[in-house]
């Protein structure tokens, strides 16, 4: 069952672990619809490593049998995905090949992206051979091992869709993810307030919203080879909650 995130347990009361540096993240060089998100300040968790017990978990057996049962329904509103989809329209380009990570039942771009490939990585071959918008799909589990399975330069775009907060090995899995894009190609994390909580790691359920985004700008500066990391609020008026958090490969 998907539940909203407990935000009881912002950055700054666990301030004894990360001491936060300031760093102003660039006006995104996009116009996206949504709301503004006021990032001026975001910080990246420059000075302090990335704990090993911040990727642990409530259920730490194997994710495949986690995800054994098909679940074919979409994790997030129809709000959500409608602001996911623009978000990913502006910033993914057209007829370019694309990689949905951690994808399932449905990916979420919108079709005048006109996609030439869209290859889908995700837990269940059920669930991916069921997303329409897949051009073909690969089971892999990112956790066991982040090495993805594809060329080095291989991708024009990726996104992971409400999806990241799963990941026990971020740092690593981002770091792949720049091999297989192409130089300038963006990597776009959408995330929400929802998860599997018990198989959310630790670190996640302890951020607010605003501090997850910090976050993630962490992962991607700590895997080297992308860009300045942008980040934006994307939530309509009513329905659930959007962020967007991207950075492009760099050259």
């Amino acid at each position: 069952m998907l539940t909203t995130a407990p935000t009881d347990l912002s950055l700054a009361r666990i301030s004894h672990v990360f001491e936060v540096a300031p760093r102003r993240l660039k006006s995104p060089r996009y116009q996206i619809s949504g709301n503004a998100f006021d990032f001026d300040t975001l910080s990246t968790m420059d000075d302090n490593p990335l704990q090993p017990e911040f990727f642990e978990r409530q259920d730490e057996s194997p994710d495949p049998d986690f995800y054994t049962a098909p679940r074919l329904v979409v994790h997030i509103d129809d709000y959500a995905i409608a602001a996911a989809g623009r978000v990913y329209g502006e910033l993914l380009p057209k007829q370019g090949t694309l990689l949905d990570l951690m994808s399932s039942y449905r990916s979420h771009l919108p079709a005048d992206l006109d996609w030439t490939r869209l290859a889908g990585l995700g837990m269940n071959e059920t669930e991916l051979r069921e997303n329409p918008q897949l051009t073909d799909f690969t089971v892999h589990d990112l956790n066991a091992d982040p090495r993805l399975p594809y060329g080095a330069s291989e991708f024009d775009g990726a996104v992971v869709t409400v999806s990241v907060q799963y990941m026990t090995r971020p740092v690593e899995i981002f770091s792949d993810v720049g091999r297989v894009l192409k130089p300038g190609a963006p990597f776009i994390v959408t995330y929400s307030n929802r998860m599997f909580p018990t198989k959310a790691v630790r670190i996640w359920q302890s951020l607010n919203d605003r501090d997850r985004a910090t976050l993630i700008a962490t992962y991607f500066k700590r895997s080297g080879g992308f860009g300045d990391v942008q980040a934006r609020d994307c939530s309509g008026a009513q329905g659930d909650p959007l962020f967007a958090v991207w950075a492009c490969r760099a050259p």
